[in-house]
């Protein structure tokens, strides 16, 4: 690791610890405003979570956390309103993809063990990850693009956007190759299942470390993208 590297751990350990320091109880805090406010807090975790995902993206690509044209502020504010999408989305999945298995004959028990809350989850993170992934992950490529298009400046926000040049502009061979036929199948399944068997509490905390992780991932394969188009 390089020094800035060191700077930016440190910083997240100072917040971390001044967190902790300040705010009594924090997690059951945490716990608290996230079920009285939960959309307003779903848009601040994705907005810090995911965009932080993009710098460490861009420092493993390029070396650095940030660059001019970046878009930070742009992508952070874009990413607080997919955050909002995928909010509503799990509400839905998780309500409404185990009433698929009775429409199969499969009776769900009124108090199911273990194998049948995996089972249920792992269905819940199929039909989460086959019918919903795809679109906020394309729409995630799109409003990015877009960003960039306008030199990440925050006006970006507030200009239209041109879908069919940015669907245009998208290199499927990366969304297609790595994006959904890899993480899909092989990370975003596997772990959205673990999310759908833990207590919805606890559900939230990993939610927001898979935020995290999708800016990683999303980023990494938009920058590779621009590399090789380079």
């Amino acid at each position: 690791m390089k020094r800035i590297d060191y700077i930016v751990l440190t910083i997240i350990a100072l917040l971390g610890v001044t967190a902790m320091i300040t705010i009594p109880h924090p997690l059951e805090t945490f716990k608290a405003y996230t079920q009285a406010h939960g959309y307003l807090m779903s848009f601040a975790k994705f907005a810090v979570l995911a965009t932080f995902g993009e710098c460490v993206a861009l420092r493993i690509v390029t070396g650095k956390y940030w660059r001019p044209g970046f878009g930070l502020i742009a992508k952070a504010v874009m990413w607080g309103f997919l955050g909002l999408f995928i909010k509503a989305s799990f509400t839905v999945f998780a309500t409404g993809s185990p009433m698929v298995l009775p429409s199969l004959g499969y009776q769900l028990s009124s108090d199911p063990g273990f194998f049948e809350q995996l089972f249920i989850a792992f269905i819940t993170s199929i039909m989460l990850n086959t019918v919903f992934a795809p679109v906020l992950m394309v729409l995630h490529k799109i409003y990015d693009d877009h960003i960039q298009y306008h030199k990440g400046r925050v006006a970006a926000l507030f200009l239209p956007v041109h879908f069919r040049a940015r669907l245009d502009g998208i290199d499927w061979n990366i969304m297609w190759g790595l994006v959904l036929k890899k993480t899909v199948p092989y990370f975003w399944i596997p772990a959205q299942t673990i999310t759908f068997m833990l207590p919805p509490d606890a559900r939230i905390l990993f939610a927001a470390f898979l935020g995290g992780v999708l800016g990683v991932i999303l980023a990494f394969a938009s920058l590779s993208g621009q590399r090789e188009g380079a």
